[in-house]
């Protein structure tokens, strides 16, 4: 799990998590992330190899901004000495820490080239693009392709054109997008939903939410997210048949 540089703010219970998504019909997915968190990628890939698992569910990811260190510049900085500093200088600890999630990752079909990655970017503008591809039905392609682009191409997500080209690759019209990027469109927005997720008691990520019900934390095993899944199917269930709200503790 990837957990950011500040808490500003005392975390609160976890119940306040069940406020995010409504299930109607399919079973929504709140997925709470970061772009620069290799834990999401991994977590990613975990909770698509569950929901493959049940296809007579129908399933609606919406991936929600979380900023693990909002005091990067806009224009990022050097990744070796963002992580010198983050880890007081410990190179072998840089060292193991990228070994374990690189073995991790290849479990999920992730090639984690972490020394093909120069600058750490802030990742503002990749939330905003998750935003608008949800409009676009592309939402989970964008954020595939993200972490695709960062992680393994070693690529600045940070920078327009990056996002814009991965924008056009996903269906979006990338001109338009990297015309919104110049602007402040919906920063304030995105700001908004990383302030309430912080608020809201997330100390890491990942973080999923399924079904308004039940709350997960970190990457876990499909195996895990299934026996969630089949629980938040079995309480859909249930108050369909009782008509009642179906209130149960998170996970």
């Amino acid at each position: 799990m990837c957990r950011p540089t500040r808490t500003k703010s005392r975390p609160r219970c976890c119940d306040d998590l069940r406020a995010v998504g409504q299930q109607v019909g399919a079973m929504q997915i709140d997925v709470i992330s970061d772009t620069v968190c290799p834990w999401c990628f991994i977590g990613k890939r975990r909770l698509m190899r569950a929901m493959e698992q049940r296809p007579g569910i129908a399933f609606d990811v919406k991936w929600r901004p979380y900023r693990l260190d909002p005091t990067v510049p806009r224009g990022g900085m050097d990744r070796q000495a963002y992580m010198r500093a983050k880890f007081s200088d410990d190179r072998m600890k840089i060292v193991e820490m990228h070994k374990l999630i690189a073995e991790e990752g290849a479990k999920d079909g992730i090639e984690f080239d972490f020394g093909a990655i120069a600058r750490r970017p802030d990742t503002l503008d990749s939330h905003r693009l998750i935003r608008w591809a949800e409009a676009n039905g592309v939402q989970d392609d964008v954020v595939e392709r993200l972490f695709i682009a960062y992680f393994e191409n070693g690529e600045d997500i940070g920078e327009i054109r990056v996002l814009a080209d991965i924008a056009d690759i996903c269906g979006m019209d990338g001109v338009e997008v990297a015309q919104m990027l110049e602007s402040d469109a919906d920063i304030a927005l995105v700001e908004r939903e990383d302030q309430i997720a912080h608020e809201m008691g997330v100390t890491g990520v990942p973080a999923m939410i399924f079904g308004n019900r039940l709350a997960v934390s970190g990457a876990r095993e499909p195996e895990l997210l299934l026996s969630v899944i089949d629980r938040v199917a079995e309480m859909a269930g249930q108050q369909d048949e009782t008509g009642g709200t179906g209130d149960a503790p998170d996970e």
